[in-house]
């Protein structure tokens, strides 16, 4: 669900907002959400005896879990960083006018 999310959302946050610091905190935002959502579903799975993302152990940390998760975090700070440096340099772009007439 967090990659799903971050594919949705972290790109086209950094290109059309304006200050990436706001796309930040939007994508903080958004993935805090769909991370505590995703965290009680698989929670769930979990007490119902799946060790599909926990471990089976309760005394086990899952680092796994913990890294999956950190990483597609991370990659959608990426991908704001990218799509906002392509906004950026197509916004300053020179807007000289164009000649149209062919004749001269």
């Amino acid at each position: 669900m967090v990659a799903i999310i971050t594919v949705l959302f972290a790109f086209p946050l950094g290109y059309f907002l304006r200050n990436r610091t706001s796309a930040y905190l939007v994508y903080v935002a958004i993935y805090a959400y769909s991370f505590t959502f995703q965290t009680l579903y698989l929670l769930r799975s979990w007490v119902g005896d799946s060790a599909q993302a926990f471990p089976r152990d309760p005394d086990a940390p899952p680092v796994g879990y913990l890294a999956v998760t950190a990483g597609i975090y991370a990659v959608g700070f990426v991908l704001i960083t990218v799509a906002h440096r392509l906004a950026t340099k197509r916004r300053s772009r020179s807007t000289a006018p164009v000649d149209l007439d062919a004749t001269r």
